[in-house]
């Protein structure tokens, strides 16, 4: 949303000299890096340090907050307000006149750079330097209600079925605000399941962001992903643990936005969380001086899109909404939509058909954009007021699909956040013939499953073993690649009990299960001496 400001009766004086500028300030050096590198629990989360460990993430320089004190001089100069603070970047957002916030660097050592958003006022820069600075054993049917054509579009109820639902995962949600969450009927097994973990607005740096908040979008978002009303609505990740943070100013567009993003990023990561959807995007401001160019939609101009680089590299999978540009002059997607890390995604109705609004990708994108799609137009929601109403929007086909995507990911948490974002691409409608309205298109994530869940590979010798089906009803299959190949087959509950070992060969491959009660169960194959593990569902 626009402000228009009307500015009546101002004697124009140099002007440069006395309207408020945004710019980030970039900093030399952090406190204590290689002890608080060396000993990360005193600046991360124990599920972040595990999730960056599972994955093979490394904990670096940028885990390490901002020096405090640095923040704290910058705070009392002459006519600066710091805004927001980022750690990835070392950088602070601050706002005052041009030339109190170029004193900043005269006067404060510690000061490396400053960037202004009116690039305007920036003086030619060098290359950019590329510095690497509950829980379920039973499977789960769901009446979704109105919900159902948009989680069957891309098979999420299956994921459901065979009880993935998010459990054990961790979402931040970034957004508008999220009023009544805290008591609406819609989010109330979200609450009683102490699911709903945290919230913070970065905008007025409090707590509340259910009352304290001019939009409902936030509210609207979640309840894709998280929403239950029974036999009414189901969200498509309605197990998962969720943290909502405030970013987006409602009523004004100013780039301080993408560095509170940034900031709840940069939160999120501490805090262990896995997957971050944010239906928002930035193309234009208030003041034009601030605005990015269709040609800037290139995957690293943005504060905001080289924010979401790192927030990848830092192991989240982070999804986006395209935007809602597709039949303005603008037309392509907005920042940080356009990053390489972000899975971003368009918006089509309910027979699958693109939707005339949802954001077009262009050869500016270093990846192709938009990766896929999801229902946007004529989505259904619950409203703050606990009613079940229609939107339409990437801001909910984002959402939509953010909460398959979690459901997937739980289903194979050694995955890292590429891999997931591949399997989802691979499984898509046209993948092999992508474009720049749906992207790769509508996702099968029911085959992405399968499509691990059955095969697996020894690194070693790079050939599959394979067991099937699945999901199984009586007995498993294994088949081994050559007649001379012999190995074991272990059985373990979700638990991780072992239930059964079984000598497996090429001829000798049937295990019986029909003694075994319906849910989910771990495969482990020894084959070639080398462990190779799959899931699969009992019937």
């Amino acid at each position: 949303m626009k402000k228009l400001v009307f500015l009546i009766g101002f004697i124009f004086i140099n002007l440069s000299l006395f309207s408020q500028e945004d710019a980030w300030v970039y900093l030399t050096d952090k406190q204590n890096v290689a002890s608080s590198i060396a000993n990360p629990i005193t600046i991360l989360s124990q599920k972040a340090i595990n999730r960056k460990n599972l994955h093979n993430i490394a904990i670096d320089e940028r885990d390490v907050p901002v020096n405090e004190n640095y923040i704290t001089q910058l705070k009392n100069a002459p006519g600066i307000t710091v805004m927001a603070k980022s750690k990835w970047f070392n950088a602070v957002h601050v706002r005052g006149n041009e030339t109190n916030i170029n004193n900043l660097k005269l006067n404060l050592t510690f000061v490396n750079r400053i960037d202004f958003a009116n690039k305007n006022l920036n003086s030619p820069k060098p290359s950019l330097q590329k510095k690497q600075d509950k829980l379920q054993n039973q499977l789960t049917n769901f009446n979704y209600g109105n919900a159902l054509n948009q989680i069957e579009m891309f098979k999420g109820d299956k994921l459901h079925l065979a009880d993935y639902t998010g459990t054990g995962m961790t979402v931040a949600v970034l957004d508008a605000g999220f009023p009544n969450v805290n008591t609406m009927l819609g989010f109330k097994r979200l609450r009683d399941a102490g699911n709903l973990l945290g919230s913070y607005d970065f905008v007025n740096r409090d707590t509340d962001v259910y009352t304290n908040t001019s939009s409902n979008h936030g509210t609207l978002v979640l309840s894709n992903m998280a929403g239950y009303i029974e036999n009414q609505f189901v969200g498509t990740a309605p197990d998962a643990s969720y943290y909502l943070f405030i970013t987006e100013n409602a009523p004004n567009e100013n780039p301080v936005e993408e560095s509170y993003w940034v900031e709840a990023a940069e939160r999120a990561d501490s805090l262990g969380v896995d997957v971050i959807n944010t239906s928002l995007g930035y193309t234009t401001y208030d003041n034009p001086l601030y605005s990015y160019s269709v040609s800037d939609m290139n995957g690293n101009t943005a504060f905001i899109t080289k924010g979401a680089n790192i927030a990848f590299e830092k192991g989240m999978l982070l999804v986006n909404s395209a935007g809602n540009s597709g039949n303005t002059s603008w037309q392509t997607l907005g920042a940080p939509a356009d990053a390489q890390g972000v899975l971003t995604i368009g918006a089509v109705n309910a027979s699958g058909n693109y939707a005339y609004f949802s954001s077009r990708g262009n050869a500016f994108q270093p990846t192709h954009k938009p990766d896929v799609v999801a229902q946007g137009q004529s989505a259904f929601v619950i409203t703050q007021n606990d009613a079940i109403a229609t939107a339409s929007g990437t801001s909910f086909s984002s959402p939509i699909l953010a909460g398959g995507v979690v459901c997937l990911w739980q289903a194979m948490p050694t995955k890292t956040n590429a891999e997931i974002m591949q399997l989802v691409r691979e499984s898509a409608s046209q993948y092999l013939n992508p474009d720049y309205l749906l992207g790769y298109g509508i996702p099968n994530l029911e085959a992405a499953l399968n499509s691990v869940l059955t095969t697996g590979v020894n690194s070693d010798s790079n050939q599959s073993v394979l067991v099937f089906p699945n999901p199984a009803n009586e007995n498993i299959f294994i088949k081994l690649p050559n007649l001379e190949d012999t190995g074991s087959l272990q059985i373990f509950d979700v638990s991780g009990k072992m239930l059964g070992v079984y000598l497996v060969s090429y001829q000798n491959n049937q295990v019986p299960i029909e003694t075994l009660s319906n849910g989910v169960y771990i495969i482990k194959v020894i084959y070639q001496e080398k462990p190779i593990f799959f899931k699969i569902v009992k019937h």
